[in-house]
């Protein structure tokens, strides 16, 4: 089972899914009425019928029905069927709703939104830990991303009824002359269909009763005025302190609820005098605490078990010792200059990027480590960067940088009195990037871009400067959902260079610069990237116009040495998307492959190199593809023809990853023949494969 939080989403299968709206039996409790609408791209509904509800259980699609409520004893649940493949194109979200028409959404007890794909499994499970005064709750939303459906976990509340909640989404709704369900009216006329048979109940409250299972641990949202950030907010694990005490070594259990790969939690440990304390999670090798404190107390960050329940502890210590277990809120803040303290200790920065002076001016034994921990997610938290690391007794005396806040400082492991003092990173101002066009900062910044001409795509010239070409180095583009994209990485443009955004067209793009240095990123009109009219030398990540028509072109890497990762890839505007022509695998032979052409657009052609790279590209006509013959034998990526009758084809490679596409007129790949090993029946045509290795070709018939 996937449990999320709020804000968070998670993919689901894209089949026919039954989503459950749960409850807890018990006296009293307001009943809840469940609809799903169906939302164009402007987040609207299109007409009458794209609310789903149970005096209209039935879309004209078929994609959405309302199939009414199942009882497992000691809960109730609510049942829709979404069949996604079903959903029309313009359809672009399906909002899960609730409603309470004698209560409020506070009085209703584990309310949550489960999804169940075919198999009985449950994909998505969202609890909501945080309702009041709410009579309608937007609990999730399917939406589509890059051709796939995920489900999001919304929790978002309304206390004007399933009418200001219909309102919201372009529903104008209809004073009813009785306390019935209120009648929707667009004032768009309804579209016709044929009916669509809706199943009987029995088959809803047949459902397996494992399907209605009880819910995640019911937990507190944190609250804003005692967390790090209330950007943290309800993605992390919150409940009240958990205290044990004793004498000397025991096991102990902490009855705490922690959900499933639940994130990082805080650990506070407190002895009295100087006594020696270690504390283990029986099973696993890493300790918790092994420490004699200074000042008697300290506290670190610590993983409970990934499949949640009750925490299980081995303390040893010979004298009198207290743990208390603490979520994320109640780490230390860090909102000033300067700070101190001793021993192992976990402190949230909400400051601004920063140098930060890390000093531990007493000479001990042992260690002193200090971790960065940074993300939105349970899961980012659980791998920290390692900021300091001094051993044996070693005075510390450093200087790191620290992104802006919310993170989380980690001393862990540490006997010494220490010292760490901010000094603020210079502020740039971001109206000063959009007016030249260059946007500059230093260390992890979210920025948005803004297209100087809109509908048109732009260059992008980027450096970052004593950064190393690694996975630490990287730009990722965020859309309205939070969802990042891959744009820029070091292993694979290198530290400086020049790619290509707005591709589409967009009017803005916002990014989040993952690096701890100085970064520059500058745009350029599109008319800067260099035409090709033959061949084409040059070194790093860089984008060239082709002005066409669709030909083949072959792409060496030149540079001497065993290893430069090359490849390249065709842009057409406003196609939007990049298709590639050829990957060189780190080879220095030459590669062919096919650069497709949009008749009715603009034909770029990008290069991904580390900027020590050098290369060549050269047109080459169709002509230079092989023609297939009976076996054809090669390897790696390349193009070939096959010129005669209809054939059966059967492909192996000795990579295991073998992929051949048939082109088109404009060589763009129309259709994805292998799968397998074949046969495949193929007409006369041109072939781009895709491959890690050897591979052959035969032709049958």
């Amino acid at each position: 089972m996937t449990h999320i939080t709020k804000g968070a989403n998670t993919p689901v299968p894209a089949g026919l899914l039954r989503v459950a709206v749960v409850r807890r039996k018990a006296p009293g409790t307001p009943a809840v009425e469940v609809s799903a609408l169906l939302l164009d791209a402007a987040g609207k509904v299109r007409g009458d019928a794209d609310l789903v509800f149970h005096n209209q259980p039935v879309h004209p699609s078929g994609a959405v029905r309302h199939v009414g409520t199942g009882d497992s004893g000691e809960q109730l649940a609510e049942w829709l069927e979404l069949d996604l493949p079903r959903v029309e194109a313009s359809v672009q979200r399906v909002l899960i709703a609730g409603s309470c028409d004698e209560g409020t959404f506070g009085a209703v007890p584990g309310l949550a939104a489960q999804t169940v794909a075919p198999d009985g499994s449950i994909v998505a499970h969202y609890a909501v830990t945080d309702a009041s005064s709410e009579t309608a709750f937007v609990l999730g939303e399917f939406y589509r991303r890059n051709g796939e459906w995920k489900f999001r976990a919304v929790g978002q509340g309304y206390d004007s009824g399933l009418a200001g909640l219909a309102t919201d989404f372009g529903i104008v709704v209809a004073e009813a002359p009785a306390p019935v369900a209120p009648v929707m009216n667009t004032g768009v006329a309804k579209t016709s269909a044929p009916p669509v048979a809706v199943p009987p109940p029995a088959t809803a409250v047949s459902m397996p009763a494992t399907v209605v299972s009880p819910p995640a641990p019911v937990v507190s949202p944190p609250s804003p005025s005692t967390g790090p950030s209330p950007s943290w907010g309800s993605a992390f694990f919150d409940f009240e302190p958990y205290v044990r005490s004793g004498n000397g070594s025991s096991k102990i259990t902490m009855d705490i609820p922690f959900p499933p790969d639940c994130g990082p939690v805080i650990m506070e440990a407190r002895v009295e005098g100087y006594q020696w304390i270690q504390v283990q999670i029986p099973g696993r090798d890493d300790t918790i605490f092994c420490h004699d404190l200074p000042e008697h107390q300290g506290r670190v960050l610590f993983v409970p078990p990934r499949k949640g329940g009750p925490l299980r502890l081995k303390v040893s210590c010979s004298g009198h010792w207290k743990l208390t277990v603490l979520p994320l809120s109640a780490a230390r803040p860090f909102d000033a200059e300067t700070v101190k303290g001793s021993g192992p200790e976990v402190l949230a920065y909400t400051g601004g990027a920063a140098d930060l002076k890390v000093r531990a001016t007493d000479k001990h034994s042992g260690w002193f480590q200090l971790n960065c921990h940074r993300g939105d997610t349970p899961d980012e938290l659980k791998h920290p960067e390692r900021l300091v690391h001094a051993w044996n007794g070693k005075r510390v005396k450093e200087t790191v940088r620290i992104t802006e806040g919310p993170i989380l400082l980690s001393i862990d492991k540490s006997r010494h009195h220490w010292e760490l003092t901010t000094t603020p990173l210079p502020v740039r101002d971001p109206a000063k990037g959009r007016e030249s066009g260059v946007y500059k900062g230093r260390g992890e910044k979210t920025i948005t871009l803004v297209n100087p001409r809109p509908g048109r795509p732009a260059l992008v010239e980027y450096d970052f400067p004593g950064a190393e070409a690694n996975y630490s180095l990287e730009v990722k583009v965020l859309d309205e959902y939070g969802d990042e994209d891959e744009w820029l990485v070091g292993t694979r443009h290198g530290t400086r260079g020049v790619a290509m955004t707005f591709s589409n067209g967009a009017a803005e793009r916002t990014v989040r610069v993952k690096h701890s240095g100085d970064w520059t990123l500058r745009l350029l009109p599109e008319e800067e990237a260099p035409l090709i009219t033959g061949p084409v030398e040059g070194k790093g990540n860089t984008v060239l116009r082709w002005p066409g028509p669709p030909t083949l072109m072959s792409v060496k890497r030149t540079s001497l040495g065993k290893e430069g990762k090359l490849a390249a890839y065709a842009m057409n505007h406003p196609f939007g998307k990049s298709v590639i022509i050829a990957d060189t695998n780190e080879r220095r032979r030459p590669v062919l492959g096919p650069v497709f052409v949009d008749p009715g657009g603009s034909c770029f052609v990008i290069v991904n190199a580390v900027e020590g790279t050098k290369w060549r590209l050269e047109p080459e006509p169709l002509s230079a593809a092989p023609v297939l013959g009976a076996r054809t034998q090669d390897g790696w990526y390349g193009v070939v023809r096959h010129i005669g009758a209809e054939s059966e084809l059967v492909a192996a490679g000795t990579s295991g990853i073998l992929h051949i596409y048939e082109l088109d007129e404009n060589l763009f790949p129309k259709r994805k023949i292998t799968g397998s090993s074949g046969p495949y029946r193929v007409a006369s045509s041109i072939l781009h494969v895709r491959a890690l290795g050897e591979w052959v070709i035969e032709l049958r018939g």
